[in-house]
């Protein structure tokens, strides 16, 4: 008697048209999923989309402002109407600026928090909504070192944002545990992506290099490889983690002696 093959599982990932996104979404495209690379620049989604077609792989493009609520939830009934499910969802979504805390504008602070945290939450939650019909679902935010520790000066709305998702994330886990819903997040450490190339200047990248055990950035590649395993059916114990991926910035004290 031939079993009943398994719906193909659906993957949402915001900010999914380039850098830590981007390389997720190729991961869980080759790993069997259709992908949405749901993103605020269309075009950009719509290339990563068609470069995963390209390769066999079942991928689409969905415009998204994670830091509107309508924008969100209209995201979300297009991919229920489409796909009728959403099993994974990854936030990737974010934006940072710099500046002195003594000059840091209230705007910025107010705009990130909203990006960062009321994005992951609005997205978190339109996305629980369908997995738990299926009482199975894996959410896995991308949260920073700098929200576990303070990283230089000038980031007082990135850092204060990432420590917020990592409480959201822990908060998620209790509630959704009972849904057969993980959620978890991964801390990465510098990585070289197109926000890091505008935001780290020469001198901050060597200094932060000079803190790493392993003397370097990482790559995006190894960040998706970490989502990966918080996704799978074996992370089904693990949930309200945060995994960073650092090359051991955290664990790491005085250098050189």
């Amino acid at each position: 008697m031939q079993q009943a093959t398994s719906p193909q599982r659906v993957a949402f990932v915001t900010g999914g048209a380039m850098g830590i996104g981007a390389d997720v979404c190729q991961r869980l495209a080759a790993a069997g999923m259709t992908v949405v690379v749901a993103d605020r620049d269309t075009e950009a989604a719509e290339k990563t989309a068609a470069e995963l077609r390209a390769q066999g792989l079942q991928a689409e493009a969905q415009a998204i402002d994670v830091g509107d609520a309508e924008s969100v939830a209209c995201a979300f009934a297009a991919v229920e109407q489409r796909h009728g499910r959403c099993d994974v969802l990854v936030n990737s979504a974010g934006i940072a600026k710099v500046f002195p805390f003594l000059e840091f504008p209230v705007d910025n602070f107010v705009a990130t928090m909203n990006v960062n945290v009321t994005g992951a939450f609005l997205c978190s939650q339109q996305a629980a909504r369908l997995m738990v019909r299926h009482k199975w679902g894996r959410i896995v935010n991308i949260a920073s070192v700098a929200g576990m520790r303070a990283v230089g000066t000038g980031r007082t709305a990135y850092g204060t944002s990432k420590g917020a998702v990592i409480a959201l994330t822990r908060q998620m886990a209790v509630e959704l545990a009972e849904h057969g819903v993980t959620a978890n997040a991964v801390a990465p450490g510098p990585v070289d992506t197109p926000m890091t190339r505008a935001l780290h200047t020469d001198q901050f990248r060597q200094e932060y290099c000079n803190a790493i055990p392993m003397n370097r950035y990482g790559t995006t590649g190894e960040i998706a490889a970490a989502v990966m395993y918080l996704v799978s059916e074996d992370a089904g114990f693990t949930s309200g983690v945060t995994l960073p991926v650092d090359g051991g910035f955290l664990a790491s004290g005085a250098r050189g002696l």
